[in-house]
């Protein structure tokens, strides 16, 4: 498919459904089934509900789309862990 072909359009998380697939209703109130993009997937981005999302889609097929970048949300607080990359005291 080529690039040309896609539409860029922005959405709002509503559900989070098994295997890495989200229900995303637009701004126009039409409710797509979305999956991740492998950059989003290699670096561990994490979606969750109340997201406001950038996803692509193909216009032969308008009930499904590819989620490409996940906009910054100013007012939520996502709660999410501090990474710990190994012990911060090293007792010896």
């Amino acid at each position: 498919m080529m690039p040309d072909d896609e539409v860029e359009v922005e959405g709002k998380i509503v559900s989070v459904l098994p295997g890495t697939m989200f229900r995303v209703e637009l701004s126009n109130g039409h409710r797509v089934l979305a999956h991740i993009s492998g950059k989003l997937r290699k670096h561990f981005i994490k979606i969750t509900t109340g997201d406001t999302v950038k996803m692509v889609m193909s216009p032969y097929d308008l009930d499904k789309a590819r989620i490409t970048y996940r906009l910054r949300n100013s007012n939520s607080n996502r709660n999410a862990p501090i990474r710990s990359y190994g012990p911060r005291n090293r007792k010896r």
